[in-house]
């Protein structure tokens, strides 16, 4: 126990502080790089299976480089327990598998934009998460309000662009439906990875996590008539960089969600749109000028606001996470 003395890089404020920034500028960049990817690979929007085999590559490749800098770090990467293992390849296939189903999937179906927005809502389900498992996080007057500003935003970028059609929604299940799908899962596996890394290191679980969930995602893409051509030096690249994104900002997340309150970290989240709003704007020359958009864009940031506006204190990880195993 380390009782006197001053708190891991990972815990203190200045570090949590850029680190979670990085990672949400990193996932930002995710929303209009992965649509520039189906542009560069030729990927149709109802080719599902091709977008499978293109999220398998880009996790799969993501897991190698992980293990490759845990080898070269000298963390253990072999002699787990069957449990640690099952813990493992369940964490792989929904967090990764599962999750990116839905998000490459719904991404097809609308825009960087409005996926960036709507895939907010992850932090909603984080908080109302660790209401019912963290006994230091629980709901207060304050996130339910949030929670609700919040819902109300993602509820305005739906609706209809004219006066006329105010009350009709612009929503689809295998678009807008699909992304927060994708954000529900990434908030319970979240939270299930955070009860994992308190007994195995961050680097390694992310790494497994990503290439057995990568993994499937190739195989059951290729399986079902998916197949990624078109490689040149751009698609190439951005493939790496999508690789690369997943790497370093998982597991940077891991780390922190590892040292600090659930609230505590994904108090940040609300840039996550910010960045994407902006990127997908400028990468993909989609419009964010539309009313719905910016008022959406400020009600979700306000209501995320709302809901972490709660002392950024380290966590004391035996008391906190013991629900979580």
């Amino acid at each position: 126990m380390r009782s006197n003395a001053s708190p891991p890089l990972w815990a203190r404020p200045l570090a949590v502080f850029v680190l979670a920034l990085l990672c949400c500028a990193l996932w930002g960049s995710s929303f209009p790089a992965i649509k520039s990817g189906y542009a560069l690979f030729d990927i149709a929007p109802d080719d599902v299976p091709t977008k499978l085999v293109f999220a398998g590559y880009r996790f799969t490749l993501a897991g190698l480089l992980l293990l490759a800098y845990a080898a070269l770090t000298g963390r253990r990467l072999a002699g787990f327990t069957k449990k640690t293992m099952g813990q493992l390849v369940l964490l792989g296939l929904t967090q990764t598998t599962l999750q990116y189903v839905f998000f490459y999937i719904g991404l097809a179906y609308t825009t960087g934009v409005k996926s960036s927005i709507m895939n907010a809502t992850g932090t909603f389900f984080s908080v109302l998460l660790a209401h019912f498992i963290y006994h230091n996080d629980r709901l207060s007057a304050n996130k339910l309000a949030g929670c609700l500003i919040g819902l109300a935003g993602v509820m305005t970028v739906n609706l209809g662009a004219g006066l006329g059609n105010v009350l009709a929604f612009d929503l689809t299940l295998r678009g807008e439906g699909f992304v927060v799908i994708a954000a529900f899962v990434l908030a319970v596996t979240s939270v299930y990875g955070k009860g994992i890394s308190q007994h195995l290191d961050p680097i390694v679980m992310t790494a497994y996590q990503l290439l057995i969930g990568g993994l499937v995602l190739l195989i059951g893409g290729t399986a079902t008539g998916g197949a990624l051509t078109g490689f040149t030096l751009a698609s190439s690249t951005l493939l790496v960089y999508l690789a690369v994104l997943s790497s370093l900002a998982i597991s940077i997340w891991s780390l922190l969600l590892k040292y600090n309150r659930v609230s505590t970290v994904t108090a940040f989240n609300f840039m996550v749109p910010v960045f994407g709003t902006v990127l997908s704007a400028l990468f993909l020359g989609e419009s964010i000028v539309e009313w719905r958009y910016a008022a959406a864009l400020l009600m979700v940031c306000y209501g995320i606001w709302l809901v972490t506006k709660t002392p950024h204190v380290s966590q004391p990880l035996v008391e906190d996470t013991a629900k979580a195993n």
